[in-house]
């Protein structure tokens, strides 16, 4: 449960950089 946590924790992280870099470019 506590890694399935991170890893989602750690995906929606790059989600939101992406979105922002798509953003600024």
């Amino acid at each position: 449960m506590f890694l399935m946590d991170i890893m989602i924790s750690l995906i929606l992280m790059v989600l939101l950089i992406i979105c922002v870099l798509v953003g600024v470019a």
